[in-house]
């Protein structure tokens, strides 16, 4: 679950080459809102909307793989880096991620025509709530706690989620 908006979001403060920059936290949970909206739009849709189906499972698996990515380059090494006694929750998140990357891969090499496809969405969508939920109420506040500079690490996640293509 999230908390309210002013305690999970910073404002967005100009940085050089006109971008904004945005604390990675704010930008996480952001991607987070997105893949929820995606999924709960998936959830929606009727038994026979395949192509339509296929089209946002791609999209979510995309997302998600471009987030995972960075946050496992990126955030989670700052994250362990500067709370070493919180090893344990960036360990977990690493071996969630393996599993939600297992699944992804078999949703996308999939049609929605086939068997388990709409299961195999359903479970990544359970996963990935579950996930967020840890990270939201343990490592996101563990985190801030630990004084990162999340401003330059948003900035990180934000050029590498750019870079990474499916």
């Amino acid at each position: 679950m999230r908390t309210s908006s002013s305690t999970t979001r910073t404002t967005p403060k100009a940085v050089p080459g006109g971008q904004e920059a945005q604390d990675a936290i704010a930008l996480l949970i952001e991607d987070h809102e997105n893949v929820k909206q995606m999924f709960e739009q998936f959830e929606g849709l009727g038994d026979r909307a395949h192509a339509t189906k296929k089209k946002l499972a791609m999209q979510i698996c995309t997302e998600l793989t471009k987030h995972a990515t960075a946050e496992e380059e990126i955030f989670y090494p700052a994250v362990r880096a500067a709370t070493k006694k919180n090893e344990d929750l960036v360990d977990e998140a690493t071996v969630e991620h393996a599993s939600a990357k297992d699944l992804i891969a078999q949703i996308m090499e999939m049609e929605a025509t086939e068997e388990l496809f709409d299961a195999k969405v359903k479970v990544l969508s359970e996963m990935i709530e579950h996930h967020v939920e840890e990270e939201e109420n343990e490592m996101f506040p563990k985190a801030r706690d630990a004084g990162l500079d999340l401003e330059a690490l948003g900035q990180q996640i934000a050029e590498r989620k750019a870079q990474i293509t499916v």
